[in-house]
C-alpha cells in the first residue's frame, strides 16, 4: 500500500466513513492513477478535467459511477492533498429522474417460489417482507430480531439504524432457518462450498450478496415476468404494496430509512390506485376515436 493511499484511508476513518465508502473512494482514486499511469500526487488540475471528460464522453459511465468517482477524487485532492481546485467544484453528474421497477404481489410470490437454495429464498423473502437493502438483508444477525416486539433492528446505510415491523410468518421462517445452523453471528449463513477445507466450511460467514443477485435473476428467468428487476426491486415493491394497503407515507419513510419524505413520495406514482384514478378519464377521452 502506498503512503498516499494509507493517508487517504486514515483521513476517511477520521471522518467516520464506513468501510464500504472507504473501499469505493479508494478504488475510484486507483482507477484515476491507472488511467494516467502515475501517482495522483503528480496530476494537475487540467488532468482531472480531462479525466472526467473522458468518463462522460468516452466511457459514458452511469451517474452512480460518476458520482462515486467524483466524491472519491474530490476527497483525495481537497482533504488529503489540500488542493481546493476550481475544477473540483464544477463536477456534478446530471441528475436522473427514473421511476423504479416494481413487481406485483403475484410476481414477487412467483419469483421467490423459484429460488431453489433455501437460505437464499429465506433471505430474499426477508428483504421483501422488511423492505431491506441487499447488504442489510445479507448481514442480518439473530440479535437484530426482536420476537417479542415484532421488530427488526436494521443497521442501515450511512450508519443510520432503524426499526422495521416484522410479520409473524417472517419470524417463524427465520426461526426455522436459524435452527438449521444456530450461527451466533448470521441469520443467513452461507452454504458450504465444494472443495473448501472443513475448518473454512465451518467458519461462520453470511451469504454472499452477489450470489443472492444471481439466485434472484435465475428465479426471475424461470417466471413469465419480463421486467428488468433485481434484488433492490423487492424493496421498491414492498414500499409500493404498503402504500396500496393504505399505510401512511411517513411510516413507510421510517421503515425504508429515507432521510427525506421526497424520496419516499416517488412510490405514489407507482401504486395501482393512482393508475386506476387516471384510467376512467382516459377511457372517456378515447370514446368515439
Amino acid at each position: 500500500m502506498t503512503p498516499l493511499r494509507q493517508r487517504m484511508l486514515d483521513d476517511m476513518q477520521l471522518k467516520g466513513y464506513s468501510a464500504r465508502t472507504q473501499e469505493a473512494y479508494a478504488y475510484a482514486v486507483q482507477r484515476l492513477a491507472v488511467h494516467f499511469h502515475r501517482s495522483p500526487e503528480l496530476l494537475t488540475e487540467e488532468d482531472l478535467r480531462q479525466y472526467f471528460l473522458f468518463l462522460t464522453r468516452e466511457k459514458k459511465v452511469a451517474r452512480a459511477t460518476a458520482t462515486i468517482a467524483m466524491c472519491g477524487i474530490k476527497f483525495l485532492f481537497q482533504t488529503t492533498l489540500q488542493r481546493p481546485w476550481t475544477t473540483l467544484e464544477l463536477l456534478r453528474p446530471a441528475r436522473e429522474h427514473k421511476l423504479p421497477v416494481v413487481l406485483t404481489r403475484e410476481e414477487v410470490r412467483e419469483t421467490l417460489h423459484h429460488v431453489r437454495v433455501p437460505v437464499y429464498r429465506a433471505c430474499l423473502t426477508t428483504i421483501y417482507a422488511c423492505g431491506l437493502r441487499l447488504l442489510e438483508g445479507a448481514r442480518l444477525g439473530p440479535a437484530q430480531v426482536d420476537g417479542k416486539r415484532m421488530l427488526v433492528h436494521v443497521h442501515g446505510k450511512g450508519s443510520h439504524d432503524r426499526y422495521v415491523p416484522l410479520a409473524e410468518a417472517t419470524l417463524a421462517m427465520l426461526r426455522e432457518l436459524w435452527r438449521t445452523h444456530r450461527s451466533p453471528d448470521w441469520l443467513f449463513q452461507a452454504p458450504p462450498r465444494r472443495g473448501v477445507s472443513v475448518a473454512r466450511r465451518n467458519a461462520s460467514r453470511h451469504v454472499d450478496p452477489s450470489s443472492l443477485q444471481t439466485a434472484f435473476k435465475r428465479a426471475l428467468r424461470m417466471t413469465n415476468v419480463q421486467k428488468p428487476a433485481h434484488v433492490h426491486t423487492l424493496r421498491h415493491s414492498y414500499a409500493t404494496h404498503l402504500l396500496e394497503e393504505g399505510v401512511n407515507l411517513r411510516i413507510i419513510q421510517a421503515a425504508l430509512g429515507h432521510a427525506s419524505p421526497r424520496t419516499t413520495a416517488i412510490y405514489t406514482h407507482l401504486t395501482q390506485e393512482v393508475r386506476l384514478a387516471a384510467l376512467e378519464p382516459i377511457n372517456r377521452l378515447m370514446q368515439g376515436l
